[in-house]
Protein backbone atom coordinates (compact mmCIF):
# COMPACT_ATOMS: atom_id res chain seq x y z
CA UNK A 1 0.00 0.00 0.00
CA UNK A 2 1.37 3.41 -1.00
CA UNK A 3 1.50 6.42 1.29
CA UNK A 4 -1.30 8.05 -0.73
CA UNK A 5 -3.53 4.98 -0.35
CA UNK A 6 -2.80 4.94 3.36
CA UNK A 7 -3.79 8.60 3.70
CA UNK A 8 -6.97 8.16 1.66
CA UNK A 9 -8.00 5.19 3.80
CA UNK A 10 -7.89 7.32 6.97
CA UNK A 11 -11.05 9.40 7.51
CA UNK A 12 -9.16 12.27 9.21
CA UNK A 13 -6.72 12.71 6.34
CA UNK A 14 -9.52 12.47 3.76
CA UNK A 15 -11.33 15.23 5.65
CA UNK A 16 -8.20 17.40 5.74
CA UNK A 17 -7.38 16.85 2.05
CA UNK A 18 -10.99 17.59 1.05
CA UNK A 19 -11.19 20.68 3.27
CA UNK A 20 -7.96 22.09 1.85
CA UNK A 21 -9.27 21.52 -1.68
CA UNK A 22 -12.37 23.58 -0.92
CA UNK A 23 -10.32 26.33 0.76
CA UNK A 24 -8.16 26.49 -2.37
CA UNK A 25 -11.07 27.83 -4.43
CA UNK A 26 -13.31 29.34 -1.73
CA UNK A 27 -10.57 31.84 -0.83
CA UNK A 28 -10.10 33.60 -4.18
CA UNK A 29 -13.78 33.32 -5.11
CA UNK A 30 -14.73 34.71 -1.70
CA UNK A 31 -12.75 37.83 -2.56
CA UNK A 32 -15.29 38.61 -5.29
CA UNK A 33 -18.10 38.06 -2.79
CA UNK A 34 -16.48 40.67 -0.54
CA UNK A 35 -15.58 43.11 -3.31
CA UNK A 36 -19.00 42.93 -4.97
CA UNK A 37 -20.90 42.81 -1.65
CA UNK A 38 -22.60 39.59 -2.71
CA UNK A 39 -22.89 37.90 0.68
CA UNK A 40 -26.67 37.66 0.52
CA UNK A 41 -26.43 36.35 -3.04
CA UNK A 42 -24.11 33.59 -1.79
CA UNK A 43 -26.62 32.76 0.95
CA UNK A 44 -29.38 32.48 -1.64
CA UNK A 45 -27.43 30.02 -3.76
CA UNK A 46 -26.39 28.04 -0.68
CA UNK A 47 -29.98 27.75 0.55
CA UNK A 48 -31.10 26.60 -2.89
CA UNK A 49 -28.66 23.69 -2.61
CA UNK A 50 -31.19 21.79 -0.49
CA UNK A 51 -33.71 22.10 -3.32
CA UNK A 52 -30.98 20.72 -5.59
CA UNK A 53 -30.57 17.72 -3.30
CA UNK A 54 -34.30 16.99 -3.52
CA UNK A 55 -34.10 17.36 -7.31
CA UNK A 56 -31.20 14.87 -7.38
CA UNK A 57 -33.33 12.20 -5.74
CA UNK A 58 -36.30 12.94 -8.03
CA UNK A 59 -34.35 12.57 -11.28
CA UNK A 60 -31.75 10.07 -9.98
CA UNK A 61 -28.57 12.08 -10.58
CA UNK A 62 -25.57 12.58 -8.26
CA UNK A 63 -26.21 15.13 -5.49
CA UNK A 64 -23.50 17.47 -6.75
CA UNK A 65 -25.02 17.54 -10.25
CA UNK A 66 -28.49 18.35 -8.88
CA UNK A 67 -27.07 21.12 -6.69
CA UNK A 68 -25.14 22.68 -9.58
CA UNK A 69 -28.20 22.59 -11.86
CA UNK A 70 -30.44 24.18 -9.22
CA UNK A 71 -27.91 26.87 -8.27
CA UNK A 72 -27.40 27.81 -11.92
CA UNK A 73 -31.17 28.05 -12.49
CA UNK A 74 -31.61 30.20 -9.36
CA UNK A 75 -28.73 32.44 -10.49
CA UNK A 76 -30.33 32.90 -13.93
CA UNK A 77 -33.68 33.69 -12.30
CA UNK A 78 -31.96 36.31 -10.15
CA UNK A 79 -30.39 37.92 -13.20
CA UNK A 80 -33.70 37.97 -15.07
CA UNK A 81 -35.67 39.44 -12.16
CA UNK A 82 -33.00 41.99 -11.29
CA UNK A 83 -33.26 43.41 -14.82
CA UNK A 84 -36.98 44.05 -14.43
CA UNK A 85 -36.39 46.01 -11.20
CA UNK A 86 -39.87 44.98 -10.03
CA UNK A 87 -38.44 44.21 -6.57
CA UNK A 88 -35.48 45.48 -4.58
CA UNK A 89 -32.53 43.10 -4.89
CA UNK A 90 -32.35 42.27 -1.19
CA UNK A 91 -36.09 41.53 -1.12
CA UNK A 92 -35.79 39.23 -4.13
CA UNK A 93 -32.80 37.43 -2.62
CA UNK A 94 -34.65 36.93 0.66
CA UNK A 95 -37.68 35.48 -1.11
CA UNK A 96 -35.68 33.06 -3.23
CA UNK A 97 -33.31 31.99 -0.44
CA UNK A 98 -35.92 30.99 2.10
CA UNK A 99 -38.41 29.70 -0.46
CA UNK A 100 -35.83 27.40 -2.06
CA UNK A 101 -34.78 26.08 1.36
CA UNK A 102 -38.40 25.47 2.42
CA UNK A 103 -39.39 23.86 -0.88
CA UNK A 104 -36.38 21.56 -0.64
CA UNK A 105 -37.30 20.47 2.89
CA UNK A 106 -40.97 19.94 1.98
CA UNK A 107 -40.03 17.97 -1.14
CA UNK A 108 -37.74 15.70 0.86
CA UNK A 109 -40.55 15.07 3.35
CA UNK A 110 -42.60 13.56 0.51
CA UNK A 111 -39.88 10.96 -0.10
CA UNK A 112 -40.32 8.47 2.76
CA UNK A 113 -38.10 5.91 1.05
CA UNK A 114 -35.19 8.33 0.84
CA UNK A 115 -32.99 8.48 3.91
CA UNK A 116 -31.33 11.87 4.19
CA UNK A 117 -29.04 13.10 6.96
CA UNK A 118 -30.45 16.62 7.21
CA UNK A 119 -28.01 17.63 9.95
CA UNK A 120 -25.09 16.63 7.75
CA UNK A 121 -26.54 18.48 4.76
CA UNK A 122 -27.30 21.64 6.72
CA UNK A 123 -24.12 21.80 8.83
CA UNK A 124 -21.67 19.56 6.97
CA UNK A 125 -20.21 16.13 7.59
CA UNK A 126 -16.53 16.69 6.93
CA UNK A 127 -15.37 13.53 8.70
CA UNK A 128 -17.55 11.39 6.42
CA UNK A 129 -15.58 12.47 3.35
CA UNK A 130 -15.24 9.69 0.74
CA UNK A 131 -12.86 9.21 -2.18
CA UNK A 132 -15.65 10.16 -4.58
CA UNK A 133 -16.14 13.40 -2.65
CA UNK A 134 -12.44 14.15 -3.06
CA UNK A 135 -12.70 13.61 -6.81
CA UNK A 136 -15.62 16.06 -6.98
CA UNK A 137 -13.78 18.62 -4.86
CA UNK A 138 -10.52 18.56 -6.77
CA UNK A 139 -12.22 18.24 -10.15
CA UNK A 140 -14.31 21.32 -9.32
CA UNK A 141 -11.25 23.11 -7.93
CA UNK A 142 -9.31 22.63 -11.16
CA UNK A 143 -12.23 23.97 -13.23
CA UNK A 144 -12.72 27.04 -11.00
CA UNK A 145 -9.00 27.82 -10.75
CA UNK A 146 -8.55 27.60 -14.53
CA UNK A 147 -11.53 29.94 -15.04
CA UNK A 148 -10.27 32.37 -12.40
CA UNK A 149 -6.77 32.55 -13.88
CA UNK A 150 -8.09 32.88 -17.43
CA UNK A 151 -10.76 35.49 -16.65
CA UNK A 152 -9.06 37.28 -13.74
CA UNK A 153 -8.50 40.62 -15.49
CA UNK A 154 -12.04 40.80 -16.84
CA UNK A 155 -13.62 39.76 -13.54
CA UNK A 156 -11.49 42.25 -11.63
CA UNK A 157 -12.15 45.11 -14.03
CA UNK A 158 -15.91 44.52 -14.06
CA UNK A 159 -15.83 44.41 -10.26
CA UNK A 160 -13.92 47.67 -9.91
CA UNK A 161 -15.78 49.65 -12.58
CA UNK A 162 -18.41 47.92 -14.70
CA UNK A 163 -18.87 50.73 -17.21
CA UNK A 164 -15.14 51.06 -17.78
CA UNK A 165 -14.94 47.29 -18.30
CA UNK A 166 -17.58 47.58 -21.03
CA UNK A 167 -15.60 50.36 -22.72
CA UNK A 168 -12.46 48.21 -22.57
CA UNK A 169 -14.35 45.46 -24.40
CA UNK A 170 -14.86 42.97 -21.58
CA UNK A 171 -18.08 40.89 -21.86
CA UNK A 172 -19.48 42.04 -18.50
CA UNK A 173 -22.76 40.08 -18.63
CA UNK A 174 -21.02 36.88 -19.66
CA UNK A 175 -18.42 37.32 -16.92
CA UNK A 176 -21.20 37.77 -14.35
CA UNK A 177 -22.81 34.51 -15.47
CA UNK A 178 -19.49 32.66 -15.35
CA UNK A 179 -18.92 34.00 -11.83
CA UNK A 180 -22.33 32.70 -10.79
CA UNK A 181 -21.50 29.33 -12.34
CA UNK A 182 -18.30 29.21 -10.30
CA UNK A 183 -20.25 30.04 -7.14
CA UNK A 184 -22.63 27.19 -7.94
CA UNK A 185 -19.78 24.75 -8.43
CA UNK A 186 -18.07 25.77 -5.18
CA UNK A 187 -21.31 25.42 -3.23
CA UNK A 188 -21.85 21.96 -4.69
CA UNK A 189 -18.40 20.70 -3.70
CA UNK A 190 -18.28 22.54 -0.35
CA UNK A 191 -21.63 21.19 0.80
CA UNK A 192 -19.97 18.16 2.40
CA UNK A 193 -17.53 20.36 4.32
CA UNK A 194 -19.66 22.91 6.16
CA UNK A 195 -23.23 22.27 4.96
CA UNK A 196 -25.60 24.50 3.03
CA UNK A 197 -26.18 26.88 5.95
CA UNK A 198 -22.48 27.64 6.53
CA UNK A 199 -21.00 27.63 3.02
CA UNK A 200 -21.18 31.42 2.66
CA UNK A 201 -19.17 31.80 5.86
CA UNK A 202 -16.31 29.81 4.32
CA UNK A 203 -16.41 32.12 1.30
CA UNK A 204 -16.61 35.40 3.21
CA UNK A 205 -14.62 35.10 6.44
CA UNK A 206 -11.19 34.09 5.03
CA UNK A 207 -11.53 36.76 2.32
CA UNK A 208 -12.49 39.40 4.89
CA UNK A 209 -9.49 38.44 7.02
CA UNK A 210 -7.18 38.64 4.00
CA UNK A 211 -8.51 42.07 3.05
CA UNK A 212 -7.06 43.48 6.28
CA UNK A 213 -3.53 42.46 5.27
CA UNK A 214 -3.48 42.52 1.47
CA UNK A 215 -2.00 45.29 -0.66
CA UNK A 216 -3.16 44.06 -4.07
CA UNK A 217 -6.16 41.99 -5.27
CA UNK A 218 -3.87 39.09 -6.15
CA UNK A 219 -2.25 39.26 -2.71
CA UNK A 220 -5.70 39.20 -1.12
CA UNK A 221 -6.71 36.11 -3.13
CA UNK A 222 -3.56 34.28 -2.02
CA UNK A 223 -4.00 35.27 1.62
CA UNK A 224 -7.66 34.20 1.51
CA UNK A 225 -6.46 30.72 0.50
CA UNK A 226 -4.07 30.69 3.45
CA UNK A 227 -6.77 31.77 5.90
CA UNK A 228 -9.01 29.05 4.45
CA UNK A 229 -6.27 26.46 5.03
CA UNK A 230 -5.90 27.68 8.62
CA UNK A 231 -9.66 27.44 9.15
CA UNK A 232 -9.83 23.87 7.86
CA UNK A 233 -6.75 22.66 9.74
CA UNK A 234 -7.69 24.43 12.96
CA UNK A 235 -11.33 23.36 12.72
CA UNK A 236 -10.41 19.72 12.29
CA UNK A 237 -7.96 19.90 15.20
CA UNK A 238 -10.68 21.50 17.35
CA UNK A 239 -13.15 18.81 16.34
CA UNK A 240 -10.62 16.04 17.03
CA UNK A 241 -9.61 17.22 20.50
CA UNK A 242 -12.94 18.61 21.78
CA UNK A 243 -15.33 16.28 19.92
CA UNK A 244 -17.16 19.23 18.32
CA UNK A 245 -18.97 19.17 14.92
CA UNK A 246 -16.32 19.42 12.21
CA UNK A 247 -18.09 21.83 9.82
CA UNK A 248 -19.08 24.43 12.43
CA UNK A 249 -15.61 24.08 14.01
CA UNK A 250 -14.04 25.14 10.69
CA UNK A 251 -16.22 28.26 10.63
CA UNK A 252 -15.45 29.04 14.30
CA UNK A 253 -11.71 28.80 13.55
CA UNK A 254 -12.12 31.11 10.54
CA UNK A 255 -13.96 33.60 12.76
CA UNK A 256 -11.25 33.48 15.45
CA UNK A 257 -8.61 34.15 12.78
CA UNK A 258 -10.72 37.08 11.56
CA UNK A 259 -10.94 38.53 15.09
CA UNK A 260 -7.19 38.19 15.63
CA UNK A 261 -6.42 39.78 12.26
CA UNK A 262 -8.74 42.74 12.75
CA UNK A 263 -7.65 43.38 16.32
CA UNK A 264 -3.90 43.35 15.60
CA UNK A 265 -3.53 45.03 12.20
CA UNK A 266 -4.33 48.32 10.52
CA UNK A 267 -6.73 48.42 7.60
CA UNK A 268 -5.29 48.41 4.06
CA UNK A 269 -6.82 49.94 0.96
CA UNK A 270 -7.59 46.68 -0.90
Amino acid sequence: MTIIDSLLNDFFWRALIGGLGVALIAGPLGCFVVWRRMAYFGDTLAHSALLGIALSFLISVPLNVGVIITCVVIALVLVAFSRTRALATDTLLGILAHSALAIGLVTLSFMPDVRVDLTGLLFGDLLAMSRDDLLWIYGGSVVVLVLLVTLWQGLLMSTIHEELARVEGFPVERLRLVLMLMFSLVIAVAMKIVGVLLITALLIIPAASARRLARTPEHMAGLAMVFGFVAVGGGLALSWHLDTPAGPSVVVTAFLAFLVTYSTTARTAT
